[in-house]
């Protein structure tokens, strides 16, 4: 993945957060419960984090001091991850809405959790000796 498909994906993930924030802060608040709102918004809420870990990654590539490999690793990480975690937290909070059943997407949320966690992991080890240091 190069810079420019990074800032892409942050522009898009980041316009969805500002969107699906929107609708749950103006359209929910009437269809679903305020237990489900704030699992909507935990959802939101991490969007936006991993919007801005995206940002951070596109700030360091092309950079000597990363190794791009690994910063590409979190960059896979972190839009998989929030696609899994955020994803599903948004299917199960409107379940009385849509009326699919999501039951199954319960550990599917932790799973993205862990690849969201794996991307910070990989950032940490992306320094190259190159790095400077203050």
């Amino acid at each position: 993945m190069d810079q420019r498909n990074i800032i892409r994906w942050t522009a898009v993930l980041g316009a969805l957060s500002v969107g699906l924030g929107a609708f749950g802060a103006h359209g929910l608040e009437t269809l679903v419960t305020p237990d489900r709102l704030e699992i909507f918004h935990t959802g939101v809420r991490y969007s936006f984090y991993h919007t801005f870990a995206l940002g951070l990654a596109a700030a360091l590539y092309p950079s000597p001091s990363v190794d791009t490999r690994r910063l590409a690793a979190s960059v896979w990480l972190w839009l998989i991850g929030t696609l899994l975690f955020s994803g599903s937290l948004y299917l199960l909070s409107l379940r009385e809405v849509h009326g699919l059943p999501v039951g199954f997407l319960g550990p599917v949320t932790p799973i993205g959790g862990l690849l969201l966690i794996g991307g910070w992991i990989s950032l940490f080890f992306s320094p190259t000796k190159n790095a400077a240091s203050v």
